[in-house]
């Protein structure tokens, strides 16, 4: 019978292409994955790889079985895990990616706050704005901003946990240097250099709301000067005079009651932006993944935006 060990060797070749990375990820030596993935082909009595001088690929059959394999070892973890104890302290590792604004505005303090209860539990967060491979990079759990629907052609499934406002926000002697005191129309805008954001160029047209309610099609007109795919970059350029950016609440709040920014269109609002916990469609879902799914949604229902600012200031730093 193959032991799961030897799948194991097996999944971090085909995922790093080498049996010297393998290795390293294994901690065993490269002779040790050499042999065990020789034995592994005499088992099945097929090739499951291709060696090249750069890489090692896997072949037709080591694709499908490295498909079974994962689904193989993903059951295994689980059954361990309930084997457990359903009540029992969480353990082991969580590994999330978020990006660094929503990370550090959003996550930080739910996240402290769940560290807390679980203190067993090892957490490692990558914080990038480029969308990771889950399975291949071992992430539970990615938190994006964006379109479900579009969050969906990735394969993987997903929960909202969050969303939040969006402002066109101007620097003071921006729009003092134009004459004007407000903007009263969406067109308006399009009067201003525009700093755009490389996620919310993607959207042609916006169904922006009024005061009483009625919708307003804005289309933004011409490019933006800049395009950036981090808010906090927009947000130092829009600080600077530079453009209009449209940036989240969360991001802007501060900088809107002490007046370093105003809200360029005071009489609309556009579409609310929604957060997804996204993680890979493999099965029964992890226990560890599944209580900080329901607390972050929790804790994030709870502390508006507004608010999140006094919660960062306000929270202990545990011993």
């Amino acid at each position: 019978m193959i032991n799961l060990g030897r799948l194991e060797i097996f999944r971090a070749v085909v995922e790093t292409g080498s049996f010297t990375a393998a290795a390293a990820r294994s901690g065993q030596g490269r002779a040790v994955v050499s042999f065990n993935m020789k034995q592994l082909e005499a088992d099945l009595g097929v090739p499951l790889f291709t060696r090249t001088t750069r890489r090692v690929v896997p072949t037709a059959a080591g694709e499908r079985f490295y498909a079974r394999c994962v689904d193989m070892l993903e059951t295994a973890r689980l059954a361990v895990e309930e084997a457990r104890g359903e009540h029992a302290d969480l353990s082991g590792s969580l590994r999330i990616t978020t990006t660094v604004e929503y990370g550090l505005a959003r996550i930080v303090p739910a996240l402290q706050a769940f560290m807390r209860l679980h203190p067993a539990l090892r957490v490692e967060i990558a914080t990038h704005t480029a969308e990771s491979d889950l399975i291949g990079e071992r992430f539970d759990m990615a938190i994006r901003l964006g379109e479900l629907s579009r969050l969906r052609d990735l394969g993987y499934k997903a929960v909202r946990l969050d969303s939040f406002e969006t402002r066109p926000v101007i620097a003071p002697a921006l729009l003092a240097a134009s004459g004007r005191e407000r903007l009263d129309m969406p067109a308006m805008l399009d009067d201003y250099p525009r700093l755009g954001h490389l996620r919310l160029e993607q959207i042609p047209a916006w169904d922006l709301k009024d005061r009483d309610g009625t919708s307003h099609l804005y289309r933004p007109a011409g490019e933006p000067c800049l395009v950036a795919d981090n808010a906090s970059i927009l947000r130092a350029f829009a600080l600077r005079g530079v453009g209009i950016a449209l940036l989240p609440q969360w991001l802007v709040q501060d900088d809107l009651a002490a007046g370093r920014l105003l809200d360029a269109l005071p009489d609309y609002r556009f579409p609310a932006q929604n957060v997804h916990a996204l993680y890979p469609a493999t099965g029964q879902l992890p226990r560890k993944v599944r209580s900080w799914i329901d607390f972050v949604k929790a804790y994030l229902e709870s502390v508006p935006q507004e608010n999140m600012e006094t919660a960062r200031h306000e929270m202990p730093i545990s011993s």
